[in-house]
């Protein structure tokens, strides 16, 4: 697994500033020239989701009802995900 280390890396990196420079837009040199940003993007995103991940599950287990909790979070995000593909605006004030 030792020997495996190095080009796993080099096609994780590949694979996010390829991933880059489609979702920007970018040509693929831009993104190359970029990859230590991105490869710090990417670590950053990873450690916040982690750390969310983390925060959501203590709290769920030292809730009463943690099955109540995560159907209104579900529904919650369900009813979001639901109004964004159907097109409703939501108004605004002002």
């Amino acid at each position: 697994m030792r020997a495996l280390r190095l080009p796993i890396a080099v096609v994780a990196v590949g694979a996010m500033v390829a991933v880059t420079a489609l979702l920007m837009g970018w040509p693929l040199e831009r993104a190359v020239y970029l990859a230590p940003v991105i490869v710090v993007g990417f670590a950053a995103l990873v450690g916040l989701g982690m750390l969310w991940v983390k925060v959501i599950v203590q709290q769920l287990r030292e809730s009463r009802r943690p099955k109540l909790i995560m159907a209104l979070w579900i529904l919650g995000i369900g009813l979001l995900v639901l109004l964004s593909v159907l097109g409703v605006k939501l108004p605004r004030e002002g």
